[in-house]
């Protein structure tokens, strides 16, 4: 399965000016697409990231949530591509992953 675009938008489509809480609520929207398909985190073979304004700092963010969202598991391969910015003012990060599930 194929997970596009999942940003930090929360349920009424707000964005939080901090980079964190859309990470979270980002990597929250990807658990909920996961969920729907009777998916979950272990089943994700490949992440794509975009992240604005890209830094270490930033980097730190992102991979202390990977970690937390995958526990002691390894994370899935992942491929991030920093950008000058995303499809709507104030969107930080965005994220898709591909997923397989057996059946």
């Amino acid at each position: 399965m194929y997970i596009a675009g999942q940003g930090g938008e929360n349920a009424r489509g707000e964005l939080s000016p901090d980079f964190a809480q859309q990470v979270a609520q980002a990597l929250q929207n990807l658990a909920t697409a996961l969920e729907a398909a009777q998916a979950k985190p272990s089943d994700v073979v490949k992440l794509t990231v975009l992240v604005v304004d890209h830094t270490q700092e930033r980097l730190g963010v992102f991979v202390q949530a990977l970690r937390a969202m995958w526990g002691a598991a390894p994370p899935p391969a992942c491929t991030l591509i920093p950008v000058p910015r995303l499809a709507l003012d104030g969107m930080l990060f965005e994220i898709d992953a591909t997923a397989v599930i057996h059946g």
